[in-house]
């Protein structure tokens, strides 16, 4: 799904959303110098796969936060870990590196890459800031609509404190 597939998706599910068009970032850094209106809810997306290249793994945290691999495999129980290839990411997501968002995973046919979380994100407002399988917008939503949406799409869902 390309960015005008997302959001007629969006419009069609009656999800609430709102689009704020940017030049194009491919990390955190160059993110924090656009203006966004909800910086507390923009979202950090890591493509990960454990050393066998077998289990493939989206980790989804707030912008502000680290994700330390080490000790996210310890705490669940992974093998080693490290970023997947760009080619992994196109073959199994459709996305370029810098586009890395949880809506890719409705491009996941085989259904290979699990999503984890940061809890955060259903606190306060609830929002989530995602890129709408592009780098050049950032889409706001409810994440219990994104979480719902992933669900039908039968994308394995975990919930995790960073």
């Amino acid at each position: 799904m390309n960015k005008k597939e997302i959001y007629a998706l969006l419009s069609t599910r009656k999800i609430w959303y709102e689009v704020t068009e940017h030049k194009a970032v491919y990390n955190m850094a160059e993110v924090a110098e656009i203006r966004l209106p909800y910086p507390e809810a923009d979202a950090k997306n890591l493509f990960i796969r454990d050393d066998k290249k077998r289990n493939y793994y989206l980790i989804t945290v707030k912008g502000n936060k680290r994700v330390d691999l080490k000790a996210f495999r310890q705490q669940n129980g992974t093998r080693p870990l490290s970023f997947a290839s760009d080619q992994n990411l196109m073959d199994m997501l459709g996305l370029i590196p810098g586009a890395v968002t949880p809506l890719g995973l409705l491009n996941d046919r085989e259904h290979k890459v699990t999503f984890w979380l940061d809890k955060s994100f259903l606190e306060d407002s609830g929002l989530i800031g995602v890129h709408p399988n592009d780098n050049t917008a950032t889409v706001w939503l409810k994440t219990e609509d994104l979480l719902r949406l992933l669900e039908e799409n039968g994308t394995q869902i975990t919930l995790f404190d960073v």
